[in-house]
């Protein structure tokens, strides 16, 4: 029997759905945009510089404010910021204007955007911001807005045209704005030798913070969980040791607990394919791996997931400084820490 088709939906039958002329659309959108972020080189300026002067000399927060579109990436600004090593925080102007304007301290420097520069709710917070001698950078589409002349440093983020074919909707501008925030973030991101270990301490839940600022003591076994026997142990006893912690392997340690070699379930395989030896009457230490790999609780657990995939194992023992053991880890307590 012939399958039925199945109906095309409605929408897909939508005489404005033109494959050719929706790419064309999108194509043109990224043609302007990207013509507007070229646009502003030019602009990284004087003006740029003192931007970056009054914010790395800042010793409160930037508080950056806008409304509307200009406050959504005001927001994004301010997370950015803040994230890459310059404290700051976004305050919404009409919420300033009803209490709000409390947050802003004389230490803070204030970072307002506004295409216009000409927003009713942002203008009416201005006067009790330069009365208490807070320094104002503004982003403006116009450098002759009241905004901007108010404004100690401006940074003109005009742009030719929206993407918006009516030239209304905030595209094209707002996208200008939000690369002009980005440049003064990572700006002042070098300027303050901002390294990939500052940015983990500020996105320790992140998986780079994870692989940055997790290490081996946070998740290693420790204690009675460790699985180790005396050297002299037989291998039936390092059996039950590996089986009742359950990491595919137990350490071999002499009498005050120095590592001495690993006694691991490839190693147990390998001996039951060997037909000459003896399980009965042989001691684990002759089966060991003497020259075991290891790692200090030092080390971050990304090195031991790359020393794990190098040499194709999935365990590890740690060991101290004079070559105790103190510690053990495997293949899943990486996977569990979310390291792999």
């Amino acid at each position: 029997m012939n399958a039925q088709l199945k109906p095309v939906p409605p929408v897909l039958m939508h005489p404005m759905l033109d494959p050719d002329r929706l790419s064309a659309s999108a194509r043109r959108v990224f043609d302007i945009e990207a013509d507007a972020i070229r646009g502003l080189s030019a602009r990284v300026d004087a003006s740029f510089f003192r931007a970056c002067a009054l914010m790395l000399d800042c010793t409160g927060r930037i508080v950056v404010s806008g409304m509307g579109k200009s406050g959504h990436i005001a927001n994004k600004i301010a997370a950015t910021l803040a994230s890459t090593g310059t404290p700051a925080f976004f305050v919404h102007p009409a919420e300033a204007s009803h209490g709000d304007l409390g947050m802003i301290t004389d230490k803070d420097v204030v970072l307002a955007l506004s295409n216009s520069g000409e927003t009713d709710e942002l203008l009416a917070i201005l006067p009790l911001i330069k009365r208490q001698g807070i320094p104002l950078v503004a982003m403006s589409g116009n450098p002759n807005s009241s905004l901007a002349r108010l404004a100690d440093v401006h940074l003109d983020v005009s742009v030719p045209v929206e993407a918006c074919p009516l030239n209304l909707a905030p595209t094209s501008s707002t996208t200008a704005t939000l690369v002009m925030g980005d440049a003064l973030a990572i700006a002042l991101l070098e300027a303050r030798g901002f390294t990939a270990d500052d940015f983990a301490r500020s996105h320790p839940a992140g998986s780079l913070g994870r692989r940055l600022l997790l290490r081996i003591s946070d998740i290693m076994h420790t204690g009675d969980q460790v699985p180790s026997v005396a050297s002299g142990s037989s291998v039936s006893d390092a059996l039950i040791e590996m089986t009742r912690k359950g990491l595919g392997l137990t350490a071999v340690v002499d009498a005050t607990h120095r590592l001495l070699g690993v006694f691991t379930d490839g190693d147990l395989r390998r001996t039951l394919d060997d037909s000459e030896i003896e399980l009965r009457g042989t001691t684990v230490d002759a089966l060991m791996t003497t020259r075991a790999k290891t790692i200090t609780s030092d080390k971050l657990a990304v090195e031991a997931a790359r020393l794990m995939e190098d040499f194709k194992i999935h365990a590890l023992l740690v060991v101290d400084g004079d070559g105790l053991l103190v510690g053990a880890l495997n293949i899943h307590d990486l996977l569990r820490a979310r390291v792999v």
